[in-house]
């Protein structure tokens, strides 16, 4: 595909690019015409049954939070977030969104896949804890050490100049690797905050909070579109991704290419995800909240296309592979395969959604898909993982340099 236009490009990096491309893909499903899976649709209802039963559970009285990091910073009932928060005293709303911004920003780079094997004890309560939790609990000890700042007299913050120089194997001593205790991809987590840091560096940044500001700053009327917040993510933080396409100058991050979809079209071959972003936008959603700013058209983000969600529809029979030794095989995140997984997995989360709002009597509003992925579709996708695997790993295994899951 020769370079064009930049404009050609740049709707690609919009959440309705990836809802889009993701609909075609299902539609190549129902019709059979995938490389490598099935859709069975009639699946569906027992899907959202199941992810109904699990909201259920988790929030008796659906009052659900958002699909945040800020759920992960829970352990034993306590949030350890609003401690540090009310510990630190921030001088003002504004200082406090800045701390929260530098938190989740690094926090949500640092939240690829651990690895079945990996867990963080957590120095309070003795727990061993594994995944995105564990994750998530030592990126904030690791905030609360000062490990991200410079600036030793002003500990809770990330800047550019300690994520630039952050060591991988001080990295990993934060999350207490050892031969006993490994973590997938210590080394690409370490480079992927070392480009943050030479990124904002370039643009004039002094830390990941500077886009709180810039947010804040174009607030018309006290309220931001969701969609919006994920631009800035993705012009800000596009940099940082690791070399894969850049079409007339317009770093693409995450997207893939599939021969079957948008044929004839300028943009024909590309399937946008943009996962992380889209994650790490959903987690800036809640400090704007907090600082009194109105966060408007949340549903126009996606759902995820990660393990657990893209999991649930394989282990609930929604979707098939076409050869079934695929499943014993691991894929890169680039493979047609993969590709096809995750655009399924964008376009049947809404549908999902749209089936659990119609048995609860709930509007969009009411339950946007950032909700339904919360109570949800994520939490449900572990569950039945669990329920079909010893130690409830995902379906299929994917090649993770840390930088897409």
């Amino acid at each position: 595909m020769p370079d064009r236009d930049p404009e050609t490009f740049r709707p690609l990096l919009k959440p309705a690019a990836v809802r889009a491309r993701a609909q075609e893909m299902l539609a190549l499903g129902h019709a059979g015409k995938l490389l490598h899976f099935s859709v069975d649709s009639g699946r569906l209802e027992a899907c959202a049954g199941y992810v109904l039963d699990t909201i259920r559970a988790n929030y008796p009285t659906l009052d659900i939070p958002f699909h945040a990091r800020w759920r992960h910073f829970s352990v034993a009932g306590v949030d350890r977030w609003q401690a540090l928060d009310a510990k630190a005293n921030f001088a003002d709303a504004r200082a406090r969104g800045r701390a929260a911004y530098d938190l989740a920003i690094v926090s949500v780079l640092l939240d690829a896949g651990s690895g079945p094997d990996w867990r963080y004890r957590d120095a309070e309560t003795g727990q061993q804890i594994g995944r995105s939790e564990g994750l998530a609990l030592a990126s904030l000890d690791m905030f609360a050490a000062g490990l991200f700042s410079s600036d030793k007299s002003a500990p809770l913050r990330a800047d550019a100049n300690a994520l630039r120089h952050l060591d991988a194997d001080v990295l990993a001593a934060g999350f207490q690797v050892g031969p006993d205790n490994p973590l997938l991809a210590v080394e690409g987590r370490a480079a992927l905050l070392n480009r943050l840091g030479e990124e904002l560096e370039r643009q004039g940044l002094t830390r990941p909070g500077d886009l709180f500001d810039r947010l804040a700053a174009v607030a018309d009327h006290g309220s931001i579109r969701a969609a919006h917040i994920l631009g800035e993510v993705l012009t800000t933080f596009g940099g940082i991704w690791p070399s894969r396409l850049t079409l007339a100058g317009i770093a693409l991050g995450d997207t893939w290419r599939h021969p079957l979809i948008a044929i004839g079209e300028p943009t024909a071959g590309l399937v946008p995800f943009h996962k992380l972003s889209q994650w790490l936008s959903y987690s800036l959603i809640e400090p704007l909240q907090w600082a009194g700013i109105a966060v408007v058209d949340i549903d126009d983000l996606t759902g995820l296309p990660e393990y657990r969600n893209g999991g649930l529809f394989l282990d609930m029979g929604v979707l098939a592979l076409k050869d079934g030794a695929e499943a014993s095989r691991p894929h890169e995140a680039g493979s047609t395969l993969v590709v096809e997984w995750r655009a399924l997995t964008v376009a049947l989360l809404d549908e999902v959604g749209a089936l659990v709002r119609k048995r609860l009597g709930r509007t969009r509003e009411e339950l946007p898909l950032a909700k339904v992925l919360e109570g949800g579709t994520w939490a449900a996708g572990r569950r039945i993982a669990a329920e079909k695997r010893a130690g409830g790993g995902p379906p299929l295994t994917i090649v993770s340099d840390g930088t897409v899951f």
